[in-house]
C-alpha cells in the first residue's frame, strides 16, 4: 500500500479508507514521513529574473517619498519596467513590459527566451517609438537588474533623453506598479 513519494494527505486518507487499526494523527504522520524522507518535495514556482549584484552603475530612486520624489500628474511622465517568467512547455520564456504610471497602459512589451539586455530593451524601444510627448521630460523607473543597468540600456536612455530611476534596495514594493502587472 505504501508508495514512494505519495502525498501525506492522500496517504492519511487511504489509511482511513483501508480500515487500519492504528492511524496516527496528521501531524505525527507527516513527522514520520519526513523522518524517513518519504515526503514529496514542494516545488517552488519562482524564477529569478533580477540579478542586482553587478558592476554597473545604479541610479537614484526618483519615485521614493521625499524631497526629490516625482509625483505623476500626466501621461508619459513616468514609465515603469519589469520582467517576468512565462511558463511554457519547453524551455523558458520571459516577458518584458514598459507601463505608463499615469494611465497604467502597457506601452511596450516583448517576449523573449533570454534575459539579455538587447532582448529586454526591445519593449522599451517599442514604447519609445509610440511616444506622443517627446518634448516633455520622461523618467524610466525599474529595479536594479543587470539588464537595466547595462551599457546597452543606458545608451537608449541617452539617445532619447530619458532620466533613469531605479529602486534603491531589494524591496519589490519600490517597483510596485510594474510588479502589480506581473501577477497572472
Amino acid at each position: 500500500m505504501l508508495q514512494p513519494r505519495l502525498g501525506g494527505r492522500k496517504l492519511h486518507h487511504l489509511m482511513k479508507q483501508a480500515g487500519i487499526d492504528y492511524i496516527p494523527g496528521r501531524d505525527r504522520l507527516f513527522a514520520l514521513l519526513r523522518e524517513h524522507r518519504l515526503l514529496v518535495p514542494v516545488k517552488r514556482a519562482y524564477h529569478k529574473t533580477t540579478q542586482s549584484h553587478h558592476r554597473f552603475r545604479c541610479h537614484p530612486n526618483l519615485t521614493k517619498p521625499g524631497a526629490d520624489q516625482t509625483l505623476v500628474q500626466r501621461p508619459e511622465q513616468l514609465w515603469v519596467a519589469d520582467i517576468t517568467y512565462l511558463p511554457v512547455r519547453q524551455g523558458e520564456a520571459y516577458l518584458s513590459l514598459v507601463t505608463d504610471a499615469f494611465s497604467r497602459k502597457i506601452l511596450g512589451y516583448h517576449v523573449h527566451d533570454t534575459l539579455r539586455a538587447d532582448a529586454v530593451s526591445q519593449a522599451y524601444v517599442l514604447a519609445l517609438k509610440q511616444r506622443q510627448c517627446a518634448d516633455k521630460p520622461l523618467i524610466h523607473h525599474s529595479d536594479r537588474g543587470i539588464q537595466y543597468c547595462s551599457g546597452h540600456y543606458q545608451a537608449i536612455h541617452q539617445k532619447y533623453s530619458v532620466t533613469c530611476s531605479m529602486t534603491d534596495g531589494y524591496d519589490c514594493y519600490q517597483n510596485a506598479l510594474a510588479e502589480r502587472l506581473m501577477v497572472f
